[in-house]
């Protein structure tokens, strides 16, 4: 007998709805929606639970945020007094925690004052992975004395004191039209002096010339800073911050000059600020040119030619570190590594009337606090970024650490294959050994620390950003050279800055980009 719905009861000694059917089928569909609601709220409450915990700023939650990003820690003085606050901040933006001294597995050290005497244990072990802002000896660039005192092409004649007083003497009769200024290591107390004037027997000061005609801008005289980065000593390499410049200008006129009023000529804290000059603000301030571009159009105005400015400045700062290649060298031979350091200076330059310029010091932690000027901050904030990134502390890559995670990472951003260059040659019958200078670059010849400064260099090119590179020097106009490189690398170069420049110079020829 067929079975039909209508002959059963599921609750006996009750009468059934004329319609039963329908009553089971709305009971099922309400259950099962209860059933749907409450997991949605479930899996909906859970989801929030785990937003807020990863967000909020508890110590729970904030201790698990720290666990997966790279540290970074501070040393100097009165460190939250906030003249590192665009360091703080930059580090911030690219996904680093603030550490300490204390923190044991930190990747960064952002020393404001010089770290090596104080920290000496910790900067000697350090791991492949971490990196300083400082290179041991960076004083032999960034010393007033020693700078002043190394005889190059756009530094003033200057004597120490008094163990040069017969020299300066001398050099002041032959000069008797000159003017001198008196400097200690620490920059107070200058004022231009005849030399009859000066204490010759002070020690720990020198007595350089001044230049007595500078250019000048409505009036005032000015100094510019560049920003110079330092990212290997052997082989050298060097680049530019080339987006854009310190501009500081004296809060008096120049003329009539009067030496005992130093705002005259005497750049301080309370310079004046581009945005405040007449020939200058238009540029700055209405078009929204950068400080560089602002000077450019001045110049080319008034019929001067910047280009020689910047190229002069180039030369100069490869001319500072080529002189002072080997006693930097020297200074790191203690350590287990150059690899892990790294340097940002701002060097000052002023111009005279023929746009000459002069270098006046090389800063090694220049200011970098907008607490005067709040327009600095966008130079500064834009000059720390470039400058991370360049050395690859501000990575593309999302990562808790800049230890290396896998060979597999590595490879990707950089592989032997990458660095391989002047393949025409390498597969020759003559680079069979590597006794001729351009198999050097070849595969079979490169060691593995040889490996590991290209790969960091192709890595710089790759992240540079707004810097431009200075050293090795650009190679535009070897592109279609033919010449072997015996003739064209200077014969008292170092074996490893030729191997560095024969590379750039390979890569130069695979694609022009790598001309510069």
């Amino acid at each position: 007998m067929a079975f039909t719905v209508q002959n059963y009861n599921p609750f006996p000694g009750t009468r059934l709805a004329r319609n039963p059917p329908m009553l089971y089928i709305c009971v099922g569909v309400l259950a099962c929606g209860i059933i749907l609601t409450a997991l949605n709220v479930y899996e909906l409450r859970n989801m929030q639970r785990e937003h807020f915990d990863g967000h909020k700023y508890g110590p729970v939650a904030e201790g698990r945020e720290e666990a997966v990003r790279p540290k970074y820690w501070l040393y100097g003085k009165r460190l939250d007094s906030g003249y590192l606050s665009h360091v703080m901040a930059v580090f911030d933006r690219t996904g680093y925690a603030r550490g300490d001294e204390n923190t044991e597995d930190w990747d960064v050290l952002w020393a404001h004052d010089y770290p090596f005497l104080k920290l000496a244990d910790k900067l000697h072990s350090l791991e492949p992975h971490q990196k300083v802002n400082h290179f041991p000896g960076s004083g032999w660039v960034t010393n007033k004395v020693e700078l002043a005192r190394t005889p190059l092409t756009h530094i003033p004649p200057a004597f120490k004191m008094p163990h040069e007083r017969e020299k300066l003497i001398a050099h002041a009769n032959k000069h008797p039209e000159k003017l001198w200024v008196q400097k200690n290591s620490n920059h107070r107390g200058i004022k231009i002096q005849k030399i009859a004037d000066l204490d010759l027997k002070a020690e720990g000061t020198f007595v350089q010339e001044y230049i007595a005609k500078p250019l000048l801008i409505d009036a005032r005289k000015f100094d510019i800073g560049v920003y110079a980065v330092l990212t290997s000593i052997r082989p050298l390499r060097l680049y530019l911050y080339d987006e854009d410049a310190l501009f500081r200008f004296c809060p008096k006129d120049y003329h009539p000059f009067d030496p005992a009023d130093l705002k005259r000529y005497v750049v301080e804290d309370d310079y004046t600020p581009m945005w405040k000059m007449p020939s200058l603000k238009h540029y700055y301030t209405d078009l929204g040119f950068s400080f560089k571009e602002s000077f450019n159009m001045y110049m080319k105005s008034k019929g001067l030619n910047p280009d020689r400015v910047w190229q002069q400045i180039d030369e100069s700062i490869i001319e500072v570190f080529t002189s002072k290649e080997n006693q930097l060298i020297q200074s790191t031979t203690n350590y287990r590594s150059t690899r892990n350091f790294f340097e940002m200076m701002r060097f000052d330059y002023v111009l005279d009337e023929e746009s000459n310029i002069y270098l006046m010091e090389a800063n090694m932690s220049p200011n970098l606090s907008s607490a005067h000027f709040s327009d600095n901050r966008l130079l500064y904030e834009q000059v720390i970024y470039n400058l991370l990134s360049l050395v690859g502390v501000a990575r593309h890559i999302s990562h808790d650490s800049l230890r290396i995670r896998s060979n597999d990472e590595v490879n990707m951003q950089v592989s032997d294959k990458n660095i391989l260059v002047s393949l025409d040659v390498c597969a020759s019958d003559e680079c069979q050994d590597c006794s001729a200078l351009k198999c050097k670059v070849c595969r079979s010849c490169l060691t593995i620390e040889d490996k590991l400064h290209l790969k960091q260099a192709f890595l710089e090119h790759s992240n540079r950003l707004g810097c431009r590179r200075l050293y090795p020097r650009p190679m535009h106009h070897l592109r279609t050279n033919t010449r072997a490189a015996e003739d064209w690398l200077p014969s008292n170069m170092s074996v490893s800055n030729k191997l560095m420049h024969l590379w750039f110079y390979g890569k130069c020829q695979q694609d022009v980009q790598w001309c510069s």
